[in-house]
């Protein structure tokens, strides 16, 4: 007896996008479509599963979920200003006040370096 040679069968679907574990996710109405809207203010318009990626590995790395706005930047550099004031080394010169509050107010360079990139990737 010969054998009979076997027809590859095609996989029903698309092909696999990588490597990972899917998983099934369901949504009520209400977040669909704040997951749609923030889709909708992205510049490239992700697919859901994509945004989901996204949100997902945001939240993950403790990014914050949504550019702040240059008025809350201010605010929020206003009100740590004030405090570092409060704070400061009274005995120290002015300018010596002033010079030790801009590189409080900087941040160390790995920090300056992280926001950089999460602000590059939120405007992507």
């Amino acid at each position: 007896m010969s054998r009979q040679p076997t027809a590859i069968r095609k996989k029903r679907g698309p092909p696999p996008t990588g490597k990972g574990e899917p998983i099934l996710v369901r949504l009520q109405p209400v977040p669909l479509a704040e997951l749609d809207s923030w889709i909708a203010r992205q510049h490239d318009q992700p697919s859901r599963p994509e945004a989901i990626r996204r949100l997902v590995e945001r939240a993950l790395t403790g990014s914050p979920s949504g550019q702040r706005s240059a008025k809350a930047r201010s605010k929020a550099l206003d009100l740590a200003g004030k405090e570092i004031d409060k704070l400061s080394d009274q005995s120290a010169s002015n300018e010596e006040r002033q010079q030790r509050k801009q590189r409080l107010l900087k941040g160390p360079r790995e920090f300056r370096e992280m926001r950089n990139k999460i602000r590059s990737e939120s405007k992507s």
